[in-house]
């Protein structure tokens, strides 16, 4: 702790300015960086209540994450979408449709004129919705949007799962189903 203020008003309450040396966190890694502090600040039983309000990451440790493995060219380039905005959209209502009605919901919208759609995250494999169910209703609302309109669309499927041999498998079917 470099810095220690009283809070305005506040008996007994105080902001505490803490540093952390960058070669304490593996470079590239964002759940070493936050199970260190999370884990080891809010781990400290000394003090009854704790709250993080702000965290700053030093440039020199940012340029350290590799980022996403393909960014807004590729994307464009497989929508073969060039000069303008993407439009997109997340499913809703997000929980409670069957996976027909889910289908159909992304067929409206991408037949409405937006260029992707995608599953919220909450959007798994529930009981009114298995997985497998959703991503071929999905599916056939993609390639009959894509028919009537002539133009290439998008929806992104959730694939997380309970297990990670669950999630590759999800993933799997979705690559084999030419859906990202």
């Amino acid at each position: 702790c470099y810095n220690i203020e009283p809070v305005a008003g506040e008996e007994n309450q105080y902001i505490c300015y803490v540093a952390y040396p960058l070669d304490l966190f593996e470079e590239g890694s964002v759940t070493n960086m936050f199970t260190s502090i999370v884990g080891n600040v809010f781990g400290f039983k000394a003090l009854r209540a704790l709250r993080l309000e702000d965290l700053r990451i030093p440039k020199a440790y940012t340029k350290t994450f590799q980022g996403p493995p393909h960014g807004i060219q590729v994307e464009r380039d497989k929508l073969n979408k060039y000069g303008r905005p993407l439009l997109g959209c997340t499913i809703k209502p997000k929980l409670g449709l069957s996976a027909k009605n889910y289908g159909r919901a992304v067929y409206e919208v991408l037949r409405g004129g937006l260029d992707f759609t995608k599953d919220d995250e909450n959007v798994n494999s529930q009981p009114f919705m298995r997985w497998r169910d959703r991503f071929l209703f999905c599916a056939e609302a993609l390639y009959k949007a894509q028919a009537e309109t002539g133009e290439i669309k998008g929806h992104y499927l959730n694939a997380t799962a309970g297990t990670s041999e669950e999630m590759i498998k999800r993933a799997v079917c979705a690559r084999e189903l030419g859906v990202p």
